[in-house]
Formats: structure tokens, sequence, C-alpha cells
């Protein structure tokens, strides 16, 4: 026999203390601490514990006793499912808080390094409709809330259940329906229910994860502050006349949609959505689109990397270029245009962006596609001063590739999540650059490496920019000076 499960513990009438980190909310019960998705400091309510561990547990609310004067109803109908926009439920100046105190926290307590007074966060100059590109899954069987599943007309059986929407988190194969999504322009919305539907009406299959099959799998948006608008879908072809379905789908969308001025497709067959291996082909328009910034032009084709809030990447890029060139001291003032590294470069934006305040730029990045787009970004620009560079950053940024392209006034870094390999940190160190500008997506690893750049560099400035409203993601710039 099985052993019987133990019912889950349940703690009653407890009140929620503040935000953590992760999107989560605490309270403190019998000296641990408790960690619960979606509450608001000053909830009073009842929790169940979903698991135990040796320093804290977690929670999930069964039960709201009295709602926090600082709780707000939620704007969007799939709050609180699609996994996303969890503190919808908290007023934006809250979530700036929240996020202002883990910048704060993560750089004490991980970095442990003497740090200046932090500037007050940036907030984003839009909190709805802020972002320029989103994802959506395609699945042949939707998921279903444990409400829906009570509804007695509901038909599991019927075998009509595909739809389009967002995976729901840590599950792979899980697709929830999303009919409006507030995070970008509302067109969107408008193509995607359109395509869910026209799909169905001529017999289209939705991919299926676990079995590989299934025509319509990904929908890829991206708009632009020019006013243009890519579409990128991934079919996977599996018998015949799915490739004269999919033109069909296509052409529907081409006659009904002209601000679409990038219409893109691909087959793909890999059990994966990744489309850095994919051939990509142009059904209409173009196989990019522009975007800009002040008097600058940044070409985005469906493989770029592009900060996926315009006009908060805007705010954030005026920092950088800030931080890399107000002067500290009087001497500084008169120094000639400074030698400047940006590693991490992405497509070169931050490169361009800055370059006309340098002597030259030299960008490093890893992925090959995302060099060829910052170099004629530059062409577009007419930005004659800066060099790219395609390879491991650990390989390529050496002591021996200072000494061949000069030893950098200024560093500009802007890792992944898991911030700089040591060896990374090791040559910046040896480079000795008058100053160290590090924008970082992950304040935790930032406060990791700056602890070990403690060794030549002094923290002067702290500038947290929210890039994400209603998430708990937030980004930081921090400015270094040579010790």
């Amino acid at each position: 026999m099985g052993r019987k499960r133990q019912s889950l513990p349940i703690i009653e009438n407890v009140t929620i203390e503040s935000i953590a980190a992760e999107g989560m909310s605490l309270f403190h019960h019998n000296d641990k601490v408790v960690f619960v998705p979606f509450g608001v400091p000053g909830d009073v309510v009842d929790v169940q514990i979903v698991k135990k561990k040796h320093k804290y547990n977690e929670g999930r609310i069964i039960n709201m006793i009295k709602k926090s004067a600082k709780r707000i109803v939620p704007f969007c109908e799939h709050f609180g499912i699609c996994g996303g926009c969890k503190w919808q439920m908290l007023p934006y100046q809250e979530q700036l808080k929240a996020k202002q105190q883990q910048v704060h926290d993560q750089l004490t307590r991980i970095g442990k390094v003497e740090l200046p007074d932090f500037m007050p966060i940036l907030g984003s100059v839009k909190t709805k409709e802020y972002r320029n590109k989103l994802e959506f899954g395609c699945c042949d069987r939707r998921w279903f809330t444990h409400e829906e599943l009570q509804d007695p007309t509901l038909d599991l059986d019927n075998g009509n259940h595909s739809a389009i929407g967002f995976h729901i988190p840590g599950a792979f194969d899980k697709i929830y329906p999303i009919h409006k999504c507030w995070l970008m322009e509302d067109l969107h919305n408008s193509i995607r229910n359109d395509i869910e539907a026209y799909a169905k009406s001529i017999g289209m299959t939705f991919y299926d994860v676990r079995q590989q099959k299934g025509l319509l799998r990904n929908l890829m948006f991206r708009n632009s502050n020019t006013g243009e608008w890519m579409l990128l879908i991934q079919f996977h072809y599996d018998e015949e006349g799915d490739e004269a379905k999919a033109m069909q789908l296509l052409q529907h969308v081409a006659e009904q949609y002209p601000q679409i001025t990038s219409l893109m497709y691909t087959d793909n067959q890999k059990g994966n959505d990744s489309l850095a291996d994919l051939e990509l082909k142009t059904f209409k328009g173009n196989s990019f689109i522009y975007e800009a910034m002040e008097d600058l032009k940044f070409k985005v084709g469906p493989k770029s990397f592009y900060q996926t809030n315009t006009e908060q990447a805007y705010q954030l890029y005026k920092v950088v270029r800030e931080f890399c060139f107000m002067p500290l001291n009087d001497q500084e003032a008169c120094t000639e245009a400074p030698l400047l590294y940006d590693l991490y470069t992405g497509t070169g934006t931050i490169a361009n962006f800055v370059a006309r305040k340098a002597k030259h730029v030299i960008g490093i990045e890893y992925v090959e596609e995302a060099i060829e787009d910052a170099k004629v970004n530059s062409q577009i620009n007419k930005i004659e001063n800066t060099t790219f560079f395609a390879g491991d950053m650990k390989d390529i940024l050496t002591d021996d590739f200072i000494q061949d392209h000069g030893r950098p006034d200024i560093i500009v870094t802007d890792p992944p999540r898991a911030g700089m390999h040591p060896d990374v940190v090791n040559v910046i160190l040896n480079a000795r650059p008058k100053r160290l500008v590090y924008v970082s997506c992950n304040p935790a690893t930032q406060a990791r490496d700056l602890q070990l750049l403690d060794a030549g560099f002094i923290v002067k400035a702290v500038q947290p920019v929210d890039m994400f409203p209603h998430t708990s993601h937030v980004e930081n710039v921090v400015l270094l000076v040579r010790k």
C-alpha cells in the first residue's frame, strides 16, 4: 500500500508584512519566513503551506480575510493565471518602492562594498502597452483553470480545445488562451484572435509539443516607435496540404492587416521554438523594422536583440551615456574623447548611442548575427568610429586583445542575468579603465561582481531603472571609478 498523503497545513489569520524578491510577499511564522505569491502588505489572510524548506516555507493564499488598503483591482482579465504581470494588484508607486528596496538590499547584503546614496528609481514612461515584442504559443489542447473545470457544460472529449496564448509557469506543454494582453499595443490582440479563428475555420491543426505534430506552432510580434509591425509565424509542416494552408493563412493576414510591414514565416521541425538556426522567409514587406532613438535609427530583425521597452530603453541609455561622460572633476572636463569598450554589446545599441562622444568604441558580443546587426546600425547612422568583434567574452577580451586595440578609458558592460565570468572581471581589473559603467538586469549577480571589482574600483553612483512594470524585474546601472 502507498503511504497516506499528509494534508497540507493551514496558517490562519496572518498579516502579509512586505514584498520579497521574485515577486513574492512574506510574513513570519514560528521563527520562519513564509513566502506567498500575490500578497500585498497589510492583507490579512489564511495561507496553506505548499512547500517546507529548512530555512523558509512557501504557501498560497486560500482565503482573504481583509484586503490591504494598498491593494488595487488588477486591470487584466488573465491576472494570476498566465504567469506575467504578477504585481497588478500593487499600485505602481508601491512597485517602484519595492524595486528600489530590492536593489538596495542585494547590493548591500551580497556586494558588501562601500556604496553611495542610491538615486531614486526611474519609473517606466508607460505602464501598459510598453513592450515591443511578444511571443505566443499554439497548442492543440489548452490548459483549463480549476474554476473552468467545474463548469458542467465543459466537454473535454470533443477534441476542439486548440488555442493561442502563454505558457503556464513551470509547464512547457500547457498553454492558457489569451483574449486581451495589455503588454503591447492592442492591434496585436486583434491579429492574434483573428489568426486563431481563421486557422480553425480552414481546418488548420495546432501544435502538440509532446507529440511534435500540428501545423500552427508559434507567433512572434514586434512593433516599433516608427509605427512598423512585424509578425513571424512558425509552422510545423506534417502532411501534404499543410504548406498550402500556411500560405492561405499568411495571405489572409496580409490582406486584413496592412499595418504589418514585415510578415515572415518559417517551417520549424525542431524540438523547440528558438530562431537562431532557422531559415526565415518573408511573405510580405521587409525582413526588418526600424526603431528610432534621438537622431539614430536601429534596424531590428526577427533574430535581433533589442530592449523590449522602447521608451524606457531610451531613459536607460541616457543614464549610461551620462555615467560615461559626466566629468567627475575639473581635470576630466578638459581631457580628449575617450576610447570606450562596450562588452556584451548585442546589436550595438549602446555602442552606437554613445559613439559620437567617444574617440572610438569597440563592441564585443557572443552572437555573430547580433554583431552583423551592430555593424549595419553603424552604417545606417553614418557612424565610423565603431569596431565590433564576435565571440565568447572571456576568450576575446584578454590582456593581449587590450594590448592590440588600446587600453580603454571607459568600459560599459551589460552582461546576461548570470553576470560576468571571473576571467572577464580579471581582465577589466588589469585593464584599469578610468571608469566602468555596469548595466544589469539582475542586481544579485551585479552585487557579486561588484565585490570582485572592489579590488580596483569604488562605486560612485547607483541608478535603478524600471523596464518592466507589474513584474519584480528591475535594471540597475552602477558607475565605478578606478581607485
